[in-house]
């Protein structure tokens, strides 16, 4: 398996994190209030330059109101 911050599996869940904030009609600066975080981290994650791991895709769910299968290419 490559280690390519850029993989489509990784672009994926950075479009699909982007969909889902603003599905749930929420801004980059509420998102990150809501994590204890700042804007730019939320940033940086929706444009595929930082990762994520499990436990933080599973507190965006809690936000978005998804499912982790939404996150997550099939």
């Amino acid at each position: 398996m490559k280690n390519d911050i850029y993989s489509s599996g990784h672009k994926f869940l950075a479009q699909q994190l982007k969909k889902a904030r603003e599905s749930a009609g929420l801004d980059q600066k509420e998102v990150a209030k809501l994590l204890g975080r700042t804007q730019s981290y939320i940033s940086k994650i929706e444009a595929g330059q930082r990762r994520i791991d499990v436990v933080q895709l599973q507190e965006f769910s809690k936000i978005y109101k998804k499912g982790i299968n939404f996150f997550i290419e099939k």
